[in-house]
């Protein structure tokens, strides 16, 4: 099992406006969520988005005719947003956010987190380490 991430994702929610981050595997299982949202929110949350980023890199041949690269897809509410982004090999984060976010601070955010969280899904964790496997 891989480290608690769950520590990296508040710090999205040091950006004024944000909400709650969940860390999502490409099969829609909940890896890491931010402290203030509850479990069962969260799980449901991860299965959505899950489906979202499988809607969204389907739709690429619709911009230009041709297969494009997904790379964001964005959700508005009445009362807010919801940013879904790659975060590496078969993992997505997704960011809630209040209708007054400030855009290019939470997707900068996003992406810096997105450098970090690989570093650390590419990191094995400590209880892997010095088990090897015949």
């Amino acid at each position: 099992m891989k480290n608690d991430l769950s520590w990296m994702l508040d710090s999205a929610l040091e950006i004024p406006g944000a909400l709650h981050a969940v860390l999502v595997s490409a099969d829609g299982l909940l890896m890491a969520r931010t402290k203030d949202l509850r479990r069962d929110s969260a799980d449901t949350v991860a299965a959505a988005m899950s489906g979202v980023q499988s809607l969204s890199r389907s739709l690429g041949f619709f911009v230009d005719g041709e297969h494009m690269q997904w790379r964001q897809t964005l959700v508005e509410f009445d009362g807010g947003w919801v940013f879904l982004i790659s975060a590496g090999e078969g993992a997505y984060l997704a960011v809630s956010a209040a209708p007054d976010i400030d855009m290019a601070d939470i997707t900068f955010r996003m992406q810096q987190l997105v450098g970090q969280l690989g570093k650390e899904l590419a990191t094995p964790s400590r209880e892997d380490i010095g088990h090897h496997h015949p």
